[in-house]
């Protein structure tokens, strides 16, 4: 039908033109014929609810998996309200969770070969971060969760283009940085934080407010969307560039105790939905949501409150003083044999951004007005 066809070019890049094929989505399309049984999971997110475009997606999912399979339910547990990534995965492990919104950098508490694909400064441009699905560094850890970890996963999505450093005070130069308590999302992030002379803390963000606000922490690595959570507390936001500051990437997966205990019609018509509309949907809702929030909160004087861009000198400086501190650690924390996959990533994101320079992704001129209405559709 007209639909499936428009989220295949969706998958294809198209992204623009689903924007549009998803919001019209008939309450009664089918994907499968004749009765299914219902299907009640648990979802494990530490992300917040919505607005939050991964949020979003997560609520498009519940709605659209008891639309094709009434009865069924997607219970979402926000924040770390279940379990935060980490333990989600050891739970889906064990059997005892069925599906998890996951992020790298977090999943490498319980597997180390996770940072190979974390990192600033390498993913630059919004066509190389649609392409991930497609580099073998990702194929790999698919892999490695499938026969190590007993999860499957449907596929990967977009945090923020525009992750960057948030703060009471304008994080822009290393200095800035210098002596600073800053939360990151997870060990990889502290190696890019202590070499701009930061004192890194992991922690899960629904930790985030309350830690800002009784001064725990000074400042914080996140997303647009978080930003969004937290502007009253952290209201100068920098970025270096897409991806310039931080670099990691959401994945989606169940737990294949539960999984391979569906029938075949349940697994078809659940791994449809996620491949071939919710992980589309995110990243539209992703891009819209910092294209809304730039318009609205960016600035071009960094000593005024909101978004700043950094211009290219002071990306620059940033840069410099990173160095190889990343790659570096992530080598000196992994297995020898993740080594060579640390340098394939960099090989492989250096090759996508060549290939998908800005501006060549139909991602870029998607049409946000068409899918505007899902940021107040699901607030909660």
């Amino acid at each position: 039908m007209q639909l499936s066809k428009s989220l295949r070019l969706m998958r294809l890049g198209a992204l623009a033109l689903v924007a549009g094929a998803v919001v019209g989505l008939p309450a009664g399309a089918s994907f499968a014929a004749g009765d299914v049984s219902p299907v009640t999971l648990r979802l494990a997110s530490d992300l917040v609810g919505p607005p939050h475009p991964a949020a979003i997606a997560i609520e498009f999912f519940k709605e659209r998996l008891a639309q094709e399979i009434p009865g069924s339910e997607v219970r979402v547990f926000y924040a770390g309200a279940l379990y935060r990534i980490p333990e989600a995965v050891e739970a889906m492990t064990e059997g005892n969770l069925e599906m998890t919104w996951g992020q790298f950098g977090k999943t490498a508490q319980v597997d180390p070969f996770m940072n190979v694909v974390i990192g600033p400064q390498m993913v630059t441009t919004p066509g190389a971060i649609n392409a991930l699905e497609n580099f073998d560094t990702v194929k790999m850890l698919k892999d490695r969760l499938a026969k190590i970890h007993n999860v499957k996963v449907f596929g990967t999505a977009h945090m923020s283009m525009y992750m960057g450093a948030g703060a009471g005070f304008r994080l822009l130069s290393p200095g800035d940085f210098a002596g600073k308590k800053i939360r990151s999302m997870g060990p990889a992030e502290n190696a890019a934080l202590k070499a701009w002379g930061a004192n890194p803390t992991t922690m899960a963000f629904g930790d985030v407010p309350p830690a800002l606000q009784t001064g725990v922490i000074d400042g914080l690595l996140t997303s647009l969307g978080g930003f969004n959570n937290v502007k009253d507390q952290a209201p100068y936001y920098t970025v270096a560039g897409i991806n310039g500051v931080v670099g990691d990437y959401y994945w989606i997966g169940a737990s294949l105790s539960w999984w391979n205990k569906l029938d075949s019609k349940q697994q078809a018509i659940i791994e449809k939905i996620l491949v071939d509309e919710v992980l589309p949907f995110e990243k539209t809702m992703n891009w819209c949501n910092d294209r809304r929030l730039l318009d609205k909160f960016e600035t071009k004087d960094s000593a005024k409150p909101g978004i700043y861009i950094m211009k290219a000198a002071e990306q620059k400086i940033l840069a410099d003083k990173l160095g190889t501190a990343t790659a570096d650690w992530v080598k000196a924390n992994t297995p020898d044999d993740a080594n060579s996959w640390v340098d394939k990533f960099a090989a492989e994101a250096k090759a996508a951004v060549a290939a998908h320079p800005m501006g060549s992704d139909p991602l870029e001129k998607t049409d946000c007005t068409k899918v505007s209405h899902y940021f107040t559709k699901y607030k909660k």
